[in-house]
């Protein structure tokens, strides 16, 4: 949420003023920040230090959240793992500079050529999530003439207590092996002669802002693991998955990286086994925000309408789970000679130019607008761009990263050719 600080000439993102972002690359734009990403990514390694853990653990950003290459360079230059959910976020890891060997490939449908490129490039572990994936990887790594290393993503029946479109741990997720098959799943798995057993995984959502159910699933999956091992199959890491939430309100508690972790972490002490985490949001979605332009005021009898340049196919979160985003003024409060606002706050419906009535960005904005004033849609990092799409022909926004006070395009805006350059018209 602190991502933008205000000065006397507007909000600035480090040393850079987003009203010259805006005068240089156009709205909608995305604009992020390397010291955010950075310190965001600090702040879970040094949680792992405090408690002696640095060394022997992973820390994989989860690409989903924000898969642009320059995001992924930087975690890359950092010394982070990626966990990946497709081939595609795969190719992504590896022209961004990140290594194989420390990516971890989650997802429900993986398919065999993706098992294929990901074995040949020599990924760090499957997090395998059905007996039939299982199966097929185990032909698939017997046709190329390899072992895949797999973990177990487990679903502990454990409720996160976040949006039900988020929360990924329950038995009715289509997410995981169910706990009560896990154990005789994993003594096929060690069986299976192109399957190495390398650990297990688990993961029960997105956006929590309450370490105790990570901490209820940890206890859960550690009691797997040594039962496991009196069994004869020990496992060489634990990846308790990601999931920390933000802040998105400017009122609402978020846990720091440090508080968010220590009661897993505090269970994990004295353990051998590698440790793994997949953090996503919570280290890319402070650090960016959108910049759009008001393009339209409409009062209306009942509501009044702020028609921004933005929409639900650049933001998708506020339509898709009803999510909440604050949205700034990037220009300086206007006072009059009395020192008074100019003008008049009114409550607004924040909405895009798209041809649906579920297209808004915020739901009774308290803000003094004029046309053509500049918004930032803040916290916009996660789940922004990753999901943008093209509906409507609307050519998807540029991106930015400022890191001090350079401007690095990281991301060109579309042209409206481009948009149908793969389609033709019929004979």
């Amino acid at each position: 949420m602190s991502l933008a600080v205000m000065q006397k000439d507007g909000l600035h993102v480090e040393g850079v003023a987003l009203t010259e972002v805006a005068a240089r690359f156009g709205t909608p734009c995305y604009v992020y920040s390397r010291a955010a990403l950075t310190a965001a990514y600090a702040a879970y390694r040094d949680a792992l230090q405090a408690h002696g853990l640095a060394d022997r653990s992973l820390i994989c950003y989860a690409v989903k959240a924000n898969s642009n290459l320059a995001i992924l360079n930087v975690f890359a230059r950092l010394g982070a793992g990626f966990d990946i959910v497709s081939g595609g976020e795969l190719a992504r890891v590896i022209a961004a500079g990140g290594a194989a060997d420390k990516v971890v490939f989650s997802g429900v449908g993986k398919s065999r050529v993706e098992m294929r490129a990901a074995l040949e490039a020599g990924i760090h572990c499957f997090n395998v999530e059905s007996a039939s994936e299982l199966a097929q990887l185990s032909e698939v790594a017997g046709s190329v003439g390899r072992r895949a290393p797999v973990s177990l993503r487990v679903n502990p029946d454990v409720d996160a207590r976040t949006h039900p479109y988020i929360s990924t741990g329950l038995k009715s997720a289509k997410f995981g092996v169910a706990f009560g098959e896990a154990f005789d799943l994993y003594r096929r798995a060690a069986a299976l002669p192109h399957i190495a057993v390398k650990g297990i995984d688990c993961h029960i959502g997105s956006q929590l802002l309450d370490p105790a159910p990570a901490a209820e699933a940890a206890d859960k999956v550690l009691a797997l693991v040594d039962r496991l091992a009196a069994a004869g199959i020990a496992l060489e890491h634990i990846d308790l998955g990601g999931g920390m939430g933000i802040q998105y309100r400017a009122d609402e508690p978020a846990p720091t990286a440090s508080a968010y972790l220590a009661p897993m972490l505090a269970k994990l002490e004295g353990r051998r086994e590698q440790l793994v985490f997949e953090p996503g949001r919570s280290l890319v979605g402070n650090a960016g925000l959108l910049l759009t332009h008001v393009a339209v005021l409409k009062p209306g009898e009942e509501k009044h309408f702020a028609v921004v340049d933005a929409a639900m196919n650049d933001l998708m979160r506020p339509a898709l789970y009803d999510a909440w985003h604050e949205i700034v003024p990037v220009s300086a409060t206007k006072v009059g000679a009395g020192g008074t606002a100019v003008d008049t706050p009114m409550n607004y419906e924040i909405v895009g130019p798209v041809c649906e009535s579920g297209d808004f960005l915020g739901h009774d904005r308290v803000l003094t607008l004029n046309e053509g004033d500049l918004l930032a849609i803040l916290s916009a990092g996660a789940y922004g761009m990753a999901m943008a799409s093209n509906y409507n022909s609307r050519p998807r926004a540029a991106e930015v990263m400022i890191d001090g006070n350079d401007i690095h395009l990281i991301r060109r805006r579309e042209m409206v050719p481009e948009l149908f350059a793969l389609e033709s018209v019929l004979p």
